[in-house]
């Protein structure tokens, strides 16, 4: 099969166009052709850097894959041949990626697709979904009628966090740069926008909640937003980041507030072989699967690139301020 794998860390030009194996589905397994791969920050850091098992080089990357179902393991129950799937799985440097014609992956593992959606939609959704599923509902506990504030709503995890906080029946601000962002995230539906560069996030989020502050906090920014944004927080309120905390943030406020810090980092269950984990992400993709196909929940793709065009695809994400997702096209079923 076609994959195009990360020869070593570096710049995008490491991405090469190989042939490689085609690998062979294990017994609780679904071998998927890929027919798209999301792209995500995760994938530009660890090319950059190095993948979490450098000993085991070259890698394919790529959390994010849809596609159809090829052939599946003897125990499997859940999928056949032609059914069309979706999840979050490999990329990290172990477990091959998505970057590639082909991949297996557990059943249990897997979602349903969408039916309403394109695969590349669909495969530019299992990482944010995820991301945001959890920073709102389960480190932040969402309650409807709670106010949020969302940092950067135009972009991946934003987008999605938007229309997660709206279905759980809070209200929401967020911070966007432009008017043209501010019209995308008023489509999904923000309460409150407030354009960064020209307004204090945090005073315009005190004006919106009477000098409260806002219920919960969700950065996807990290640096210096994640401590700015304690001031934005109510007294016993809750902020999630999905950024590492710098070793310069003041808690300060944080403390006297007594706030709640929440950590957010959808990639756990694979890095630590967690099974229960990784099951319960399919479980949240199939209730986003759901969603969408009741036209509650959208996913944004901004740009398309062809499977040997990856390294044009990171060099995008990597000048920032995309709206929504890049997506890599695979096969030809689009």
């Amino acid at each position: 099969m076609k994959a195009v794998l990360m020869t070593a860390a570096g710049n995008p030009e490491v991405l090469q166009l190989q042939e490689v194996p085609k690998p062979t589905p294990g017994n609780t397994e679904i071998l998927v052709r890929l027919v798209a791969a999301g792209i995500n920050p995760i994938d530009t850091k660890l090319r950059k850097r190095g993948t979490f098992y450098p000993e085991q080089m070259p890698a394919i990357l790529g959390c994010d894959g849809a596609g159809i179902v090829e052939a599946v393991g003897g125990e499997v129950t859940k999928f056949c041949p032609g059914d069309e799937v979706y999840f979050c799985y490999g990329g990290l440097g172990a477990h091959q990626g998505n970057y590639a014609e082909y991949t297996t992956v557990d059943e249990k593992f897997v979602a349903s697709k969408p039916k309403s959606i394109s695969f590349a939609e669909a495969a530019a959704a299992p990482l944010v979904l995820i991301t945001a599923w959890e920073a709102l509902y389960e480190r932040g506990k969402l309650e409807p009628g709670e106010k949020v504030l969302v940092h950067a709503g135009a972009g991946g995890v934003g987008h999605v966090a938007i229309q997660l906080a709206k279905l759980k029946g809070a209200e929401v601000a967020t911070t966007i740069s432009t008017q043209e962002k501010a019209n995308f995230v008023n489509q999904l539906g923000a309460d409150k926008i407030i354009f960064y560069k020209q307004t204090d996030f945090i005073q315009a989020t005190l004006d919106w909640t009477n000098g409260e502050g806002v219920d919960l906090a969700f950065d996807t920014i990290g640096g210096a937003i994640f401590d700015q944004t304690f001031s934005s927080v109510r007294v016993y309120g809750d902020i999630v980041t999905i950024l590492e905390p710098d070793a310069n943030t003041v808690w300060k406020v944080a403390r006297t507030k007594n706030l709640r810090i929440g950590l957010e980092l959808m990639l756990t269950p694979m890095l630590l072989g967690n099974i229960e984990g990784l099951q319960h992400h399919g479980e949240i993709l199939q209730q986003c699967a759901t969603w969408i196909d009741e036209g509650k929940l959208k996913i944004h793709v901004s740009h398309t690139f062809p499977l040997q065009e990856a390294a044009n695809a990171h060099q995008l994400l990597e000048n920032g301020s995309i709206t929504g997702k890049i997506v890599l096209l695979i096969s030809d079923v689009f």
